[in-house]
């Protein structure tokens, strides 16, 4: 990831939430792609990212994708360490100890608040001192530490692009400013981290800034993940299928050959592996 982040370009990093989409998006040839609590919050509970996922489920979900893409450099969404600067520790270390390349770690107050509106932030010092558990943690691995803060929609942009700065003296490898307004934050959220690569999503539909790749390149970002990328297709196509089925179809007009599903689930790398073990006789 060091080294993926180092090279020149944009990175544009798929979310995924399980095997197959991590399968997926390896075979379609990118190096590394984000496990999205969105997406994982989607897959397992059916429902909205609202904090509900427990990092055994996360870690779970990290476990499939990491057994079906095992090249994939996966940043793994830490949530907010499932509790104070010691929980995090254990996060860290654990994703570490797994394989993750890179972990998130953000400022969120859990448990959050009983509503779906606003993202109430831990205090700035008590927020610091979660990243530097999580630098301290990820020295075991070597992976590496995305701190994150949710501030700027509660407290404004002067104190999003502080907590930024802040994290950054605590050794923070990758930042991220969630919901910059316009262009002039994303240029002031670039600035605080300090030559630090910064992590956004651009996902349309959210009340936040989402440049494109080609403008986000120019302000100055260096890694783009869009969690809607393959989750929303992939709820398309269920529902067409089921339209399918409720027509009295066999199948959706969108859905794969049955030979290419085949090989796109491997079924013929089965065969090729199992070879060695046959009976014989």
């Amino acid at each position: 990831m060091r080294a993926l982040l180092a090279a020149p370009g944009f990175v544009t990093m798929p979310a995924v939430w399980d095997g197959l989409s991590a399968k997926l998006t390896a075979e379609a040839g990118f190096a590394t792609a984000f496990l999205s609590g969105s997406c994982v919050a989607a897959s397992r509970l059916g429902g909205p990212d609202l904090d509900l996922v427990s990092f055994a489920e996360m870690f779970d979900s990290f476990q499939m994708v990491r057994g079906a893409a095992p090249d994939l450099l996966v940043l793994a969404d830490g949530d907010h360490g499932y509790g104070n600067a010691m929980n995090v520790q254990r996060t860290v270390a654990a994703y570490g100890r797994a394989g993750a390349a890179a972990i998130l770690i953000e400022d969120k107050i859990t448990p959050r608040a009983l509503t779906a509106a606003g993202k109430p932030c831990l205090p700035r010092e008590e927020a610091r001192m979660k990243v530097r558990a999580s630098v301290l943690a990820a020295r075991e691995s070597g992976i590496l530490v995305l701190a994150r803060t949710d501030c700027r929609p509660t407290q404004g942009f002067a104190e999003a692009a502080a907590r930024i700065a802040a994290f950054v003296e605590e050794g923070a490898d990758i930042l991220f400013l969630d919901s910059p307004a316009d262009d002039d934050e994303i240029r002031g959220f670039v600035a605080a981290a300090a030559g630090r690569p910064c992590f956004a999503v651009l996902s349309p539909g959210a009340p936040r800034a989402t440049p494109d790749r080609a403008q986000a390149a120019a302000l100055g970002l260096k890694i783009g993940t869009y969690p809607t990328g393959l989750l929303s297709p992939a709820a398309a196509g269920l529902k067409a299928g089921l339209a399918a089925l409720q027509a009295g179809e066999a199948e959706a007009v969108m859905a794969l050959p049955p030979a290419e599903l085949r090989a796109t689930l491997g079924y013929a790398d089965y065969d090729k592996a199992a070879a060695a073990f046959l009976a014989k006789g």
